[in-house]
């Protein structure tokens, strides 16, 4: 199967071999049959009414089967997918819509509420697949600059013209944030994810026995380790409810899952509630941690509450496709080999290079702190429509072969045949609740809402995973607060949102004249402003 040469062909594959088999539980259990019978009416779809170059379909859907389902139709229709989030605010939804140029636009129902919303302004002909809308007159009526196609629309299955997907060519487009207070998308090929999903699979010995959980949004580039590792070896994807989120361990328990995968902050809430009790999980084999740092005591106590479980702590930006290092604890050596209390972020992936570089680029010494830079199959295509950023992040290394990518974290290695250690981040830039969050673009949304310059945001209250929340510092000795939190809501999604602001008529600086972040840093410690 690995000789397959794009991810639709490894899931039809699969599904020849376990028609029957769940692929996805999501409110019921969707079999391999159904879900790819599905798919192939929205490729078609696609493929009848896709006239502009631009080779990428959006998938405005959340835990639902129409959001999966429309994730293989615009793999299987030639495309590479967009996801959406209805949990962003709408207008950032409709800027990444916007620039990543789709045509078509696959709605979930819960979904379609914003429609309204995110199409407004929008003058291009967009094509609305809604799967789940038996009648679509009202939409027709109320949007009569776009084509709206409900369940009776769709093209038949048989319609679906199979076509051959480049390796090069984008599996999907993936929005972060951005240091410019803009979002910037990374693209993703088939190349990129059909090595990670390979090696993962031989790694971890995936099989069609195995119910793998989907705790991440589409948004978050981790869910497609779920999506595309379980429909590759005819497993399912085990997709919680919102509400099922909020207790993790019972959704372990009750949908029967044998591999975990989150943030670390997921297990510190479990054990937070009293959820990682002895034997608690024993038909866990694969425990996998990625987004954060891993703290020591998170994972003993996980050890503790899913004993048959191998644990493993994997480590990647988005511009290196899902992950690309991994350390698999060990109960007797692990302990000696963490250090600050988190867990190493251990070696490469098969084929994957790393190299730690100071600012000039150049090899540190063994043992000595650096910037982590690292190359090969994985490494993805770049910034979308961004030459500039992507110049600056995907570098070459003198001495080195290769593009290799700066991923901004500072890492080092103890000694030879030492695990790489993640020591922090060299920027602004901090995970909150595993999302990765440029300070830089908070505070530029700060400024718009407030129309005042002097605007510091810092990750607070810090924890072994990265930091709970943001928290914000502004120049000022007025301003109305609670109107620009409201603001800011309408533009940055619930996790970049400060939980406070706090008014400073002066900024503490430092020898260069810049603001002071750990003087302010400070300030949070003693809780005086």
């Amino acid at each position: 199967m690995t000789g397959s040469s794009s991810l639709w062909r490894r899931f039809t594959a699969a599904a020849e071999r376990f028609p029957t088999r769940p692929a996805v539980s999501v409110t019921r259990e969707v079999a391999y049959a159904e879900l790819a019978e599905t798919a192939r009416r929205i490729a078609a779809t696609i493929q009848q009414r896709q006239t502009a170059e631009t080779r990428l379909t959006a998938v405005f859907a959340l835990r639902s089967e129409t959001a999966y389902a429309g994730v293989l139709g615009a793999l299987m229709a030639g495309h590479g997918y967009v996801p959406l989030n209805r949990t962003f605010p709408v207008n950032r939804t409709r800027l990444m819509l916007l620039r990543s140029l789709c045509q078509c636009v696959v709605v979930d129902g819960a979904s379609e509420p914003q429609l309204g919303e995110m199409l407004d302004g929008i003058e291009r002909k967009l094509v609305l697949i809604l799967p789940e809308r038996t009648d679509i007159s009202d939409l027709a009526a109320r949007f009569p600059e776009h084509e709206v196609i409900g369940a009776g629309q769709l093209a038949r299955a048989d319609e679906w013209r199979p076509v051959e997907t480049p390796a090069n060519s984008i599996a999907y487009l993936l929005f972060t944030s951005g240091s410019t207070g803009e979002p910037k998308g990374v693209m993703v090929s088939q190349k990129n994810v059909l090595h990670y999903v390979d090696y993962v699979t031989n790694r971890y010995g995936f099989n069609s026995d195995d119910r793998v959980s989907q705790t991440f949004d589409l948004t978050f580039d981790l869910s497609a380790h779920d999506m595309f590792v379980a429909w590759q070896n005819g497993a399912c994807v085990c997709v919680p409810s919102v509400k099922q989120l909020m207790k993790p361990g019972a959704f372990i328990q009750d949908a029967k899952l044998t591999v975990w995968f989150s943030v670390p902050s997921v297990a510190v809430f479990m054990r937070r509630f009293g959820v990682l009790k002895p034997n608690m999980y024993p038909g866990l084999r694969l425990s996998l941690f990625c987004g954060e740092a891993l703290p020591v005591e998170i994972v003993q106590s996980w050890r503790l509450a899913a004993p048959n479980s191998v644990i493993e702590n994997i480590y990647g930006p988005t511009e290196l496709t899902i992950a690309c290092t991994a350390y698999r604890w060990d109960d007797s050596t692990s302990p000696a080999q963490c250090e600050q209390g988190i867990v190493p972020i251990g070696e490469p992936f098969q084929d994957m290079k790393a190299l730690i570089i100071d600012a000039e680029l150049r090899e540190v010494n063994e043992g000595e702190d650096g910037e982590l830079a690292m190359t090969g199959p994985q490494l993805t295509l770049g910034y979308w429509h961004d030459g500039e950023k992507t110049r600056r992040a995907f570098v070459e290394i003198p001495g080195a072969d290769g593009t290799y990518y700066r991923t901004g974290d500072r890492v080092r290695r103890r000694g030879p045949g030492q695990p790489l250690l993640y020591l922090g981040r060299l920027d602004s830039q901090v995970k909150v609740l595993g999302h990765r969050v440029e300070l830089g673009e908070v505070e530029a949304a700060i400024r718009k809402a407030s129309g005042i310059d002097g605007v510091v945001a810092l990750g607070w209250p810090l924890s072994g995973s990265g930091a709970d929340g943001i928290e914000a510092f502004v120049q000022s000795n007025t301003l109305d607060i609670s109107s620009v939190l409201v603001r800011l809501k309408e533009t940055l999604p619930f996790y970049m949102v400060p939980r406070r602001i706090h008014l400073l008529s002066h900024f503490p600086l430092n020898a260069n004249g810049k603001f002071d972040r750990g003087a302010l840093v400070q300030k949070l410690r003693q809780g005086s402003t």
